[in-house]
Formats: C-alpha cells, sequence, structure tokens
C-alpha cells in the first residue's frame, strides 16, 4: 500500500505546479494537521483516494469548514482495507486553543480509544500532529511532545507513527525518521513524505487476530 503523508505547509509540487506523476500508485492520503482545507479537498479530488485527516493547532477554521470529502480520524481507530489507523490531532495547549491539549487531556482521548485498540487486536499507525515526548520535539511549550503517545506505542507497537507540527525550518534538531524504543518508526511528515506499507505488514481485512472484530467487519461488509 502507498501511502503520501502531508503536513504543516502546502506543497506547491502538488498544489500550485501539481504533478499526477507524483501522485502515481497512492492509496492513501493521510494528513497530520496544519494544512488549508482547500488544499486537503483538492488532493481528495486530483489523486481520487481516500484521505484521512486530524487536526493540527492552527487549524481553527476546521471548526466551522472541515475539509470536504475528506474524513477526520480524531479520536477514532480508522481500518483502512485492514489497515488499523489511530489518531489523534492536536498540540500541547500553550492559548486554550480549539485543538489544543494538556497531557491530562491527551491521556484521557488517548484511554478511550484503547478499548478500540483492544477489540481490534493492536494497531499498525498512530497518526499524531504533535510529536511525541521525547522523540523530534522542542523545549518551548507550543512544540513539546506528549508522553501518552509514548504509552500508546509502548502498549500497540505500531508500524509507524506519523506527525508533524515541527517544521524543517526550524533549522536545529529536526529528524525526519526516528526509531522509538517500542520499535515503531517515527516519521515527521512535513510538507510531504511517501511510504509504502507490505501486504504482509499489517494484517487482511477480516484477520486482525480478534474473532469478534473480525466477526463484525464480516458482517458489515456483507
Amino acid at each position: 500500500m502507498k501511502i503520501l503523508m502531508i503536513a504543516d505547509e502546502e506543497c506547491s509540487s502538488l498544489w500550485d505546479f501539481y504533478d499526477p506523476k507524483r501522485t502515481k500508485g497512492v492509496d492513501l492520503i493521510i494528513s497530520c494537521g496544519d494544512l488549508s482545507a482547500k488544499y486537503l479537498e483538492f488532493l481528495v479530488t486530483m489523486v481520487n483516494c481516500p484521505l484521512l485527516y486530524v487536526s493540527g493547532n492552527h487549524d481553527t477554521r476546521y471548526v466551522d469548514n472541515p475539509p470536504q470529502g475528506c474524513i477526520c480520524i480524531d479520536d477514532k481507530i480508522y481500518d483502512y482495507k485492514g489497515l488499523r489507523i489511530m489518531g489523534l490531532g492536536g498540540s500541547m495547549c500553550y492559548n486554550y486553543g480549539p485543538y489544543q491539549y494538556t497531557e491530562q487531556e491527551m491521556e484521557k482521548r488517548m484511554r478511550k480509544l484503547n478499548g478500540r485498540a483492544f477489540l481490534m487486536n493492536g494497531i499498525d499507525i498512530l497518526v499524531t500532529h504533535a510529536p511525541a515526548k521525547g522523540y523530534g520535539d522542542l523545549e518551548d511549550l507550543p512544540h513539546q511532545g506528549f508522553e501518552c503517545f509514548n504509552t500508546i506505542m509502548n502498549r500497540w507497537h505500531p508500524r509507524y507513527m506519523l506527525h508533524g507540527h515541527v517544521h524543517q525550518t526550524y533549522g536545529k534538531g529536526f529528524e525526519s525518521e526516528l526509531k522509538h524504543e517500542s520499535g515503531t518508526e517515527i516519521i515527521n511528515a512535513y510538507r510531504s513524505r511517501m511510504i509504502e506499507i507490505g501486504e504482509h505488514e499489517y494484517p487482511s481485512q477480516r484477520k486482525t487476530g480478534s474473532a469478534v472484530y473480525d466477526f463484525f467487519i464480516s458482517l458489515t461488509n456483507r
């Protein structure tokens, strides 16, 4: 499965100078936040595949005008052809904006998803806006990472964590790829990145190993 990841800054080669060759074969687009709704709507139309997104701390316009034709996965675990994707957008709270959270608030959101992750026998991708504490975050409050993201990775061992929020333009300290102690590969999706996930890296649909969930999916897909 070929996945286009985007975050924080619109990529001119995907918008102003869109070239279909750049998105050839893309099966799924994942936005890690802080992007124009118009940009997401353009991509979901031109690439013609599902676009999943979480909200960033600057996505205040999403409250009244969310990107049309796209799928918000905030506070959800989305099953895309067997790929289990957990979404937890937003940043550390610094001025009480709509997509800002304290560590305690983010941990509460995480706990609400743990039951579903258990039902689905784990997750394959964790999608956030902010980084995990100690993995690509910065010292200033707005760009500090969440400790509870480390908890998620240590418990569920997703193959990937995708995030944004910390820009390459910040210079010192920017790392596009990191390895978490759990084995999870952490990718900063700033502007755009591409990954390919082999079929062996996630369960086939209805074959998660959770009898209850697999039976439920088999009924809903009839």
